[in-house]
């Protein structure tokens, strides 16, 4: 179990994308704090995992929750070494009809929520280095239409990233980003919206499928939390199926 005595924080961690990367850190060896708006799927986290899950309810927008999930993760758990910022709340609109509050709340769930968590962080990490995993997107990528507000803050996170990789490698600390695609229930309810979206999307996804978010995203980011990516960062890692390509 190649994440054994790790400690990591995932946000929006309860569910999805999030609830996936919990759930294969514990499998391989790793203590969670996991940030999430909903107790529910929190309870069934902590019910599912035990005690190497400690859950905290809270918005990730308070840059309180991130102090606290600090905090409860060297109460209960002694230590920290991963940050896995994934959630992010959006909504599509054309660029010229988004609302200032849809704007809003893309930017604030994204990159503020990301920044705040990564500076929350950053005491402990610096202790003994640590890698802080961060999330991108293929939409951005692409320039994918109808996802200005997204995009606009999935690149502002991979640009965070890189600077920060550089300023933190002093003290050993990796920041890296995943682009994934999945089929997740907001995939799902997107797929009910915006069908010719979703399959000119597919189509374009060289393996012919969107990725499972348990067996083909939780293991990139397993990985990059692991010491086998230990001379690896300010990189972006791709679990598309090959959509996009990076060079």
């Amino acid at each position: 179990m190649h994440l054994s005595g790790k400690v990591a924080i995932v946000t929006g961690g309860a569910a999805g994308i999030g609830g996936a990367i919990s759930r294969v850190f514990v499998q391989r060896g790793a203590k969670v704090v996991a940030v999430d708006l909903s107790a529910a799927a929190g309870k069934t986290l902590t019910a599912e995992m035990g005690a190497s899950v400690a859950f905290l309810e809270g918005d990730v927008t308070d840059p309180k929750v991130a102090a606290r999930a600090v905090a409860m993760a060297v109460e209960r758990f002694g230590h920290l070494d991963t940050v896995v910022n994934n959630a992010h709340a959006s909504q599509q609109a054309p660029f010229s009809a988004l609302t200032e509050a849809q704007w809003e709340l893309s930017m604030n769930t994204g990159l503020v929520a990301t920044r705040q968590f990564m500076l929350a962080a950053y005491p402990e990490l610096k202790k003994h280095g640590g890698s802080i995993i961060n999330f991108g997107s293929g939409a951005a990528l692409e320039g994918q239409p109808t996802q200005a507000a997204y995009a606009a803050a999935k690149e502002a996170i991979r640009g965070l990233s890189r600077v920060v990789a550089n300023e933190w490698a002093k003290d050993n600390i990796r920041v890296n980003v995943v682009c994934p695609i999945a089929l997740t229930a907001g995939v799902a309810k997107w797929k009910e919206s915006f069908p010719d979206m979703y399959n000119a999307s597919l189509a374009r996804i060289p393996l012919g499928r969107f990725g499972d978010p348990e067996r083909d995203v939780a293991p990139v980011v397993a990985f990059l939390a692991s010491d086998d990516s230990r001379f690896m960062t300010g990189q972006t890692l791709l679990a598309d199926g090959g959509s996009s390509k990076l060079r």
